[in-house]
Protein backbone atom coordinates (compact mmCIF):
# COMPACT_ATOMS: atom_id res chain seq x y z
CA UNK A 1 0.00 0.00 0.00
CA UNK A 2 1.17 3.54 -0.68
CA UNK A 3 1.72 6.20 1.94
CA UNK A 4 -1.61 7.92 1.26
CA UNK A 5 -3.44 4.64 1.71
CA UNK A 6 -1.64 3.98 5.00
CA UNK A 7 -2.45 7.49 6.17
CA UNK A 8 -6.12 6.98 5.37
CA UNK A 9 -6.21 3.54 7.02
CA UNK A 10 -4.65 4.82 10.25
CA UNK A 11 -5.89 8.43 10.38
CA UNK A 12 -2.26 9.53 10.66
CA UNK A 13 -0.89 12.27 8.45
CA UNK A 14 1.49 11.51 5.61
CA UNK A 15 3.94 13.87 7.30
CA UNK A 16 3.80 11.80 10.50
CA UNK A 17 4.35 8.58 8.56
CA UNK A 18 7.45 10.08 6.94
CA UNK A 19 8.66 11.09 10.40
CA UNK A 20 8.05 7.56 11.70
CA UNK A 21 10.15 6.18 8.89
CA UNK A 22 12.88 8.76 9.47
CA UNK A 23 13.01 7.79 13.16
CA UNK A 24 13.14 4.05 12.43
CA UNK A 25 9.63 3.39 13.75
CA UNK A 26 8.21 2.26 10.42
CA UNK A 27 9.76 0.50 7.46
CA UNK A 28 8.86 0.99 3.82
CA UNK A 29 10.19 -0.47 0.64
CA UNK A 30 10.55 1.73 -2.42
CA UNK A 31 9.35 1.37 -5.95
CA UNK A 32 11.73 1.99 -8.86
CA UNK A 33 10.45 5.57 -8.92
CA UNK A 34 11.16 5.98 -5.18
CA UNK A 35 7.59 5.84 -3.88
CA UNK A 36 7.08 4.27 -0.48
CA UNK A 37 5.25 0.95 -0.32
CA UNK A 38 4.03 -0.56 2.95
CA UNK A 39 2.77 -4.00 3.87
CA UNK A 40 -0.60 -4.53 5.55
CA UNK A 41 1.30 -5.04 8.82
CA UNK A 42 2.25 -1.36 8.70
CA UNK A 43 -1.30 -0.48 9.78
CA UNK A 44 -0.81 -2.33 13.08
CA UNK A 45 2.68 -0.87 13.51
CA UNK A 46 1.39 2.69 13.07
CA UNK A 47 -1.41 2.06 15.56
CA UNK A 48 1.10 0.68 18.07
CA UNK A 49 3.38 3.67 17.60
CA UNK A 50 0.41 5.97 18.13
CA UNK A 51 -0.47 4.18 21.38
CA UNK A 52 3.10 4.48 22.61
CA UNK A 53 3.21 8.18 21.75
CA UNK A 54 -0.12 8.63 23.56
CA UNK A 55 1.47 6.97 26.60
CA UNK A 56 4.03 9.78 26.61
CA UNK A 57 6.98 7.84 25.20
CA UNK A 58 9.42 9.70 22.97
CA UNK A 59 10.37 8.22 19.61
CA UNK A 60 13.88 7.30 20.81
CA UNK A 61 12.34 5.11 23.52
CA UNK A 62 9.84 3.56 21.14
CA UNK A 63 12.68 2.60 18.79
CA UNK A 64 14.36 0.79 21.68
CA UNK A 65 11.15 -1.07 22.56
CA UNK A 66 10.14 -2.21 19.08
CA UNK A 67 12.55 -5.18 18.90
CA UNK A 68 10.92 -6.56 22.07
CA UNK A 69 7.49 -6.00 20.57
CA UNK A 70 8.56 -7.73 17.37
CA UNK A 71 9.99 -10.65 19.34
CA UNK A 72 6.89 -10.80 21.51
CA UNK A 73 8.99 -10.86 24.64
CA UNK A 74 9.85 -8.25 27.24
CA UNK A 75 13.39 -8.05 28.53
CA UNK A 76 14.68 -6.71 31.84
CA UNK A 77 16.06 -3.76 29.84
CA UNK A 78 12.72 -2.98 28.21
CA UNK A 79 10.96 -3.23 31.55
CA UNK A 80 13.51 -0.89 33.15
CA UNK A 81 13.08 1.53 30.25
CA UNK A 82 9.31 1.59 30.72
CA UNK A 83 9.64 2.14 34.46
CA UNK A 84 12.13 4.94 33.83
CA UNK A 85 9.71 6.62 31.42
CA UNK A 86 6.88 6.30 33.94
CA UNK A 87 9.10 7.92 36.59
CA UNK A 88 9.95 10.75 34.16
CA UNK A 89 6.26 11.37 33.48
CA UNK A 90 5.47 11.25 37.22
CA UNK A 91 8.12 13.90 37.86
CA UNK A 92 6.62 16.07 35.12
CA UNK A 93 3.19 15.69 36.73
CA UNK A 94 4.57 16.82 40.10
CA UNK A 95 6.15 19.85 38.44
CA UNK A 96 2.89 20.70 36.67
CA UNK A 97 0.92 20.33 39.91
CA UNK A 98 3.33 22.70 41.66
CA UNK A 99 3.02 25.20 38.80
CA UNK A 100 -0.78 24.97 38.99
CA UNK A 101 -0.68 25.62 42.74
CA UNK A 102 1.49 28.71 42.18
CA UNK A 103 -0.89 29.90 39.47
CA UNK A 104 -3.84 29.41 41.83
CA UNK A 105 -2.02 31.66 44.32
CA UNK A 106 -1.48 34.32 41.66
CA UNK A 107 -5.15 34.12 40.66
CA UNK A 108 -6.21 34.53 44.29
CA UNK A 109 -3.96 37.54 44.69
CA UNK A 110 -5.32 39.00 41.45
CA UNK A 111 -8.87 38.59 42.66
CA UNK A 112 -8.14 40.23 46.03
CA UNK A 113 -5.00 42.36 45.74
CA UNK A 114 -3.35 43.60 48.93
CA UNK A 115 -0.60 46.10 49.56
CA UNK A 116 1.66 43.18 50.45
CA UNK A 117 1.44 41.82 46.90
CA UNK A 118 0.66 44.94 44.87
CA UNK A 119 3.07 47.90 45.01
CA UNK A 120 0.41 50.24 43.59
CA UNK A 121 -1.70 49.75 46.73
CA UNK A 122 1.08 50.67 49.15
CA UNK A 123 0.90 53.99 50.90
CA UNK A 124 3.21 56.59 49.46
CA UNK A 125 5.54 58.36 51.91
CA UNK A 126 4.28 61.86 52.69
CA UNK A 127 5.39 64.32 50.10
CA UNK A 128 6.06 61.61 47.53
CA UNK A 129 4.29 61.86 44.25
CA UNK A 130 2.87 58.66 42.84
CA UNK A 131 4.18 57.80 39.41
Amino acid sequence: MRIGDLAAATSVSVRSLRYYEEQGLLLASRTASGQRVYTEAAVDRVRLVQQLFAAGLPSRTIVQLLPCVDAGQATPESFALLVSERDRISAQLRELEAARARLDEVIAISEHPTAEHCPALREQPSGAVAA
